[in-house]
């Protein structure tokens, strides 16, 4: 897909220096440029690299001095940065574009499909499913009976979402994601383990982005929340029943056991594991491989550990803890000179 050095700067409202009619037809890092390629600059270490690069278009802040001239065509905007990801995000739109329902595909006629939706192949959407605007499934997924999926959301092929799920509008489901799977509900029974019905559902709301092979278990009974805004990395579980607040944002291989309720605008790392029926505040921070075992009521606190306290008591402890062989073999020598 070509833009011409105009069609862009008309997107990123920015100012040509150098030939408008030049086209591009992909990006690189500036270092690696070639001709045909749309390059940024925003960090000034790499400032260097403007000079010998061989990019078509580089996007650049308007701040930028240059010492010397440069070969590529050059658009000047407030801030590189947000400009090259606005235009990433037009062209990732328009490659996605897709409008329509493949005839490879099982939709029931108990349905609704809205306007400029786009079904791919081999995908399912079971009876009384409703969905919305501009909304694009991609092939082999399957839409269980009774969900609803909001307007604008894009669900990558090899998704799951079971019967009764909510999935609100703007939301991004990357391939493998399941959504409404049971629940981890087994009760014992005489050395056995007798399976506990799921009843509930998920609901997920607007502006949610979830990654690729991520679970998230429908409720016992009630409702599985993902608040607006939220953000799922890899390989999350989220268990049944939980509750997940706005614009808390959790990385890959994290586990959320039943039933705990997590405050909005988190930051949860990468393999953390929050126990059942729990509470976290809101703004906490969690690093990575820590484990929560108790509430967390505290907004704000800044946790670190594998049954996890607060970050710098950890960082102390640690401190000491590295040091326990040599502290060890003192004590050992102050024992042995005192029994002597």
């Amino acid at each position: 897909m070509n833009f011409t050095a105009q069609e862009i700067a008309n997107i990123i409202k920015g100012t040509i220096v150098g030939n408008p009619n030049l086209e591009v037809d992909s990006v690189a890092k500036i270092e690696n440029g070639s001709f045909g390629n749309l390059c940024f600059l925003a960090n000034e270490k790499y400032k260097k690299h403007i000079y010998t690069t061989n990019a078509s278009i580089i996007i650049i802040n308007k701040s930028l001095i240059l010492e010397k001239e440069v070969r590529a065509t050059l658009i000047k905007v407030d801030d590189a940065y947000s400009s090259f990801s606005q235009l990433l995000d037009v062209y990732n739109n328009m490659k996605f574009d897709k409008v329509g329902i493949s005839k490879k595909t099982d939709v029931s006629d108990l349905s609704t499909i809205g306007k400029d939706a786009y079904i791919g192949s081999f995908s399912t959407v079971s009876e009384r499913v409703k969905i919305g605007k501009n909304v694009k499934i991609h092939g082999n997924c399957y839409i269980g009976e009774n969900v609803f999926i909001g307007d604008n959301t894009i669900i990558f092929p090899n998704v799951s979402i079971y019967h009764n799920c909510i999935i609100g509008e703007n939301n991004i489901l990357h391939s493998g994601v399941v959504v409404g799977s049971d629940g981890f509900g087994f009760a014992p029974n005489n050395n056995k383990f007798k399976k506990i019905s799921q009843i509930g559902n998920v609901e997920i709301a607007d502006n949610v982005e979830i990654g690729a092979n991520t679970t998230i278990d429908r409720a016992t009974m009630g409702t599985t929340k993902i608040g607006k805004g939220v953000k799922l990395d890899n390989l999350i579980q989220i268990g049944h029943n939980v509750e997940i607040g706005e614009n808390t944002v959790i990385a890959a291989q994290a586990v959320i056991a039943g039933s705990s309720k997590i405050g909005k605008n988190c930051m949860i790392g990468g393999q953390v594991a929050v126990s059942g029926h729990l509470r976290i505040a809101d703004e906490v921070k969690v690093a990575g491989q820590s484990g929560i075992a108790s509430n967390i009521t505290k907004k704000g606190a800044v946790l670190q550990g594998p049954m996890a306290f607060n970050i710098k008591d950890f960082q102390r402890s640690y401190i000491i803890f590295k040091k326990l062989p040599k502290i060890y073999k003192t004590l050992n020598l102050i024992k042995s000179e005192f029994d002597e």
